[in-house]
């Protein structure tokens, strides 16, 4: 059975960060978004961890903490505060109020997923590359729907894991047909297609695009792990690629591509 947390946070892009690390290991996380809602959470729920902001509107974190510990049948819940205050004495205020523990932000993904471990009594593993790459990555969220066109199961999961928790809209496709349909239907603002499929190339997809007038406009990645020269490059270019990109790439340098690519605004 997976492990339900929940997370009392306030700020959007901090509870997206959070849900992506739990998500991404597994667990069940729930969500509050002040300490009113949050202690309802913890009374009907029970959760098995609690990750609580200190700052809140309606009840702050020291206030729900105090609540939920002098309640016999509440208080053997971990809760941890995760806070952006860094005074001297802070750390000690948190767990005099009766946090078990205390996780500071900014969130460094390592850690925090080494202490809700801990919290657990679950032995420490590593964040891998591609997650840890997300998690602290500089590049701006940018909203906007993207076609992720891929005929393996694990490359597609693999850019939804990577993009959504920056607020894209991914939508997917296996092969050329279904991915024309798909961009004619939902105009997407960016399309990223494997080169080496079962139906299609995306040499055929790139052209397909740039000579249909209703979808001609939406800019294309390409990338590949099959052809690494740089005549296969120049030909995807040659097509109407806007970038063609060789496989493996880390998360950083393809998330810097893909908002180059995005038409400006968004």
């Amino acid at each position: 059975m997976k492990n339900r947390i929940l997370i009392i946070e306030d700020n959007e892009t901090n509870l997206e960060l959070m849900l992506f690390l739990l998500q991404e290991f597994g667990y069940e996380p729930m969500t509050a978004l002040d300490g009113e809602e949050g202690l309802t959470a913890i009374q009907q729920e029970r959760p098995d961890l609690v990750l609580c902001d200190i700052q809140m509107p309606n009840l702050d974190g020291y206030e729900l903490v105090k609540i939920v510990k002098a309640d016999p049948e509440l208080r053997s819940i971990p809760m941890v505060a995760v806070t952006a205050l860094a005074m001297s004495g802070d750390k000690e205020k948190g767990l005099a109020a009766g946090f078990d523990s205390y996780i500071n932000k900014p969130i460094n993904p390592q850690s925090f997923v080494q202490e809700v471990q801990k919290m657990l009594g679950v032995a420490p593993s590593p964040v891998p590359e591609h997650i840890a790459a997300v998690a602290v990555s500089p590049v701006l969220p940018k909203k906007g729907t993207i076609l992720v066109v891929d005929d393996l199961a694990a490359n597609v999961k693999l850019m939804q894991s990577l993009l959504e928790p920056f607020g894209f809209h991914i939508i997917t496709a296996s092969g050329m047909t279904d991915a024309m349909a798909l961009a004619r239907k939902n105009q997407p603002d960016l399309i990223i297609s494997d080169v080496c499929m079962h139906e299609g190339s995306g040499y055929h997809l790139c052209e397909a695009v740039k000579t249909d007038p209703r979808v001609k406009h939406i800019p294309i990645i390409l990338l590949t792990s099959t052809f690494s020269d740089e005549g296969a490059r120049q030909k995807g270019l040659a097509l109407g690629a806007k970038r063609f990109l060789f496989r493996p790439i880390d998360s950083l340098t393809l998330l810097s591509e893909i908002e180059d690519c995005l038409p400006s605004g968004k």
